[in-house]
């Protein structure tokens, strides 16, 4: 081999290498690509179920117990300071105690106009995954009265009932997570 051949040899041995390399890397790169495309992305929150405006007689039906599951609700608004910083403890109560034997609903109290832009965004938001409903009422003094004639209606407002309707515990204002979660305990803890 002579002297100036060499270099022409090197250059395509390097050549041909580099193009073998960037095949393998496009190769490995697409085939990563493709399982990722296929799996929801982990720091998306998923889509909250539709929030359903409900009157007073039909947040009432809510209410009832059938005997079987005690029911925690929480009355809130996404306009009310309180409610929201307390809500990423009412999520995780759901999560934690739902499949052993507690339901969870959130009631709204925000504006019916508000039913499909904050109140879902702020619950996909949250990652909620509770039934919320808006309770759609122009008056609602007899509504609150309904569920406790001691409430003002100040928010949030948290009511813990037993399996046969009986408020079992109840805060107004800021709930205290680990307070909700003896009470719950009390409630599904023997369940378990």
């Amino acid at each position: 081999m002579t002297h100036s051949a060499k270099p022409v040899h090197v250059r395509f041995v390097i050549g041909s290498a580099v193009v073998i390399v960037s095949i393998l890397l496009l190769t490995f790169s697409a085939a990563a690509q493709g399982k990722s495309a296929h799996k929801p992305r982990s720091t998306r929150a998923a889509k909250p179920a539709p929030v359903r405006a409900v009157n007073a007689e039909e947040m009432q039906a809510l209410l009832k117990r059938d005997g079987k599951r005690p029911l925690l609700v929480n009355y809130w608004a996404t306009w009310c300071d309180p409610c929201r910083d307390e809500f990423p403890d009412l999520v995780k109560v759901d999560r934690d105690y739902r499949a052993k034997g507690l339901d969870f609903i959130a009631i709204t109290l925000d504006d019916l106009v508000d039913i499909k832009t904050a109140v879902p965004k702020f619950l996909q938001t949250m990652n909620a995954k509770m039934p919320v409903y808006l309770l759609n009422v122009a008056d609602p003094e007899p509504a609150i009265n309904m569920v406790d004639s001691n409430w003002s209606g100040a928010l949030p407002a948290t009511f813990l009932f037993d399996n046969t309707g009986k408020v079992v515990y109840k805060h107004f204002g800021r709930v205290n997570p680990g307070e909700l979660r003896a009470a719950i305990e009390k409630l599904v803890g023997s369940k378990q």
